[in-house]
């Protein structure tokens, strides 16, 4: 046999040898391997896979068996899918990595089964830089049902606040400066969204019946409701008063960061919520609206809403207030 031909010997299977049988002592001697991966096949060489210390290399020096069936194949009982990436991260050092979570993190779990180190410390940086993008961005689900919404807060492990903003739904004119709070209103969700992005879900609904509403959810129960709309009576015709209940509303939203992460189970957790702190002259509290398994938690209901009526009984002009 000639010198060339001696470089291209492949590890052939002895005369007598069955399909799939182990072999000891490692494909020493051997300078080019054919491997079957899961039924893709690689034709490489003995000093890539000695390139690192693993499972790979191991397989070459004999401290692992090898399984080589009837054709002279190294069988690997493996998905070969992301094989040829273990092989060129082997061959150059490096190798360009999917941009998919999912198929990264199959090409992980390949590189920790063949033992690359340098592949698995790869694999685990490019994961973290897409933890980091993805927490960096805040992402607002916007409710298109009420089964959806439903099933959004159950299954939701944060707190959830959401905003029913639909100015659309109202048959009355507006006061001069509904629209400005109606406005502040959707900038405060905003806010408060970024502020506390990772920690509470924050949703909108532009579907519903309110007009101004924000709500509260906490274990996927409701907790707190700041209503923000109200029907004023001071002309001959109904009007909308839409009002910007800033302190209320951020105070409740600290409140439910008690129930972020089990922490309402701690002590005092629940007690805090369910003694219904309140900011003096927030606005018209009513409890009502007790939860199924809950005992005696209610739901706390803010509505900021200031009747202003005509009195009859005396000037046309003069006004009184109703809370």
């Amino acid at each position: 046999m000639s010198a060339d031909a001696s470089d291209q010997l492949q590890v052939m299977p002895s005369p007598g040898r069955g399909r799939g049988d182990k072999v000891p002592g490692g494909l020493a001697g051997s300078k080019y391997v054919k491997l079957n991966v899961g039924g893709s096949l690689h034709y490489t060489t003995i000093q890539t896979l000695s390139k690192e210390d693993s499972l790979l290399k191991s397989m070459c020096d004999g401290t692992a068996e090898v399984t080589i069936d009837s054709e002279g194949w190294v069988v690997l009982d493996r998905c070969g899918r992301h094989f040829s990436l273990v092989l060129n991260f082997l061959r150059d050092g490096a190798v360009p990595l999917p941009d998919a979570p999912s198929e990264l993190q199959e090409v992980l779990t390949e590189a920790q089964y063949y033992r690359v180190q340098g592949l698995v410390q790869h694999c685990l940086s490019n994961l973290q830089k897409e933890r980091d993008v993805y927490e960096g961005s805040c992402h607002i689900p916007m409710i298109t049902s009420a089964k959806e919404e439903q099933k959004m807060i159950a299954t939701c492990r944060k707190p959830v606040v959401k905003l029913q903003n639909n100015r659309g739904n109202n048959k009355y004119s507006y006061t001069s400066n509904s629209d400005d709070n109606l406005l502040k209103n959707i900038e405060l969700f905003d806010k408060l969204s970024l502020r506390f992005n990772g920690r509470v879900l924050f949703i909108k609904d532009v579907l519903g019946d309110e007009i101004c509403c924000w709500s509260f959810y906490g274990e996927g129960r409701k907790i707190a409701e700041v209503c923000c709309t109200s029907i004023v009576y001071a002309t001959e015709k109904k009007q909308t008063k839409v009002e910007f209940p800033e302190a209320r509303i951020f105070e409740e939203t600290l409140n439910i960061l008690i129930y972020e992460s089990g922490r309402s189970s701690g002590p005092g957790g629940l007690a805090l919520l369910e003694s219904g702190m309140s900011s003096p002259g927030a606005g018209h509290l009513d409890e009502d609206g007790a939860c199924a398994g809950g005992g005696d938690r209610r739901v706390r209901r803010i509505h900021v809403r200031r009747h202003i009526m005509h009195d009859e009984r005396g000037h046309g002009q003069q006004t009184v207030y109703k809370d």
